[in-house]
């Protein structure tokens, strides 16, 4: 499984890449919503992690970004991972093409379910964690 963290802070990206080796998954880093849409137009990601607060575009403009690209990119799964606490927060995320959201601090089980539950809602067998 090839997974993409487009997320502003070192720190987080570090903690969610180590929660990934733990279930053998590498983990592509982004730290901004450009670099991000850059690197999933260019090299095929099973799965996408996003973050909404970042310099330049916000995570909700990149997910809209990316669902306006060419398939297969724009069908890529998206899991929100925001520290934002917003009533209304799922769904904009949902409405700009959001999969799933995961609050900060992610604990890994959270992690591993919310990838299951994109996987089972996508098919997506390639997605399955061994």
């Amino acid at each position: 499984m090839r997974v993409i963290f487009v997320e502003d802070d070192a720190l987080n990206r570090r903690v969610v890449r180590d929660m990934l080796r733990v279930i053998d998954i590498d983990m592509a880093e982004a730290e901004d919503g450009e670099t991000g849409l850059a690197m999933i137009a260019a090299s095929a990601f099973d799965l996408v992690l996003m973050d909404l607060r970042m310099p330049g575009i916000d995570g909700l403009t990149a997910i809209s970004r990316l669902r306006a690209m060419a398939a297969p990119v724009c069908d890529t799964p998206v899991i929100v991972v925001t520290a934002d606490m917003a009533p209304d927060l799922k769904l904009r995320c949902h409405e700009a093409g959001a999969n799933d959201v995961l609050q900060k601090p992610v604990a890994l089980n959270a992690l591993i379910d919310a990838i299951g539950r994109v996987a089972a809602a996508s098919g997506g067998d390639d997605l399955m964690l061994d």
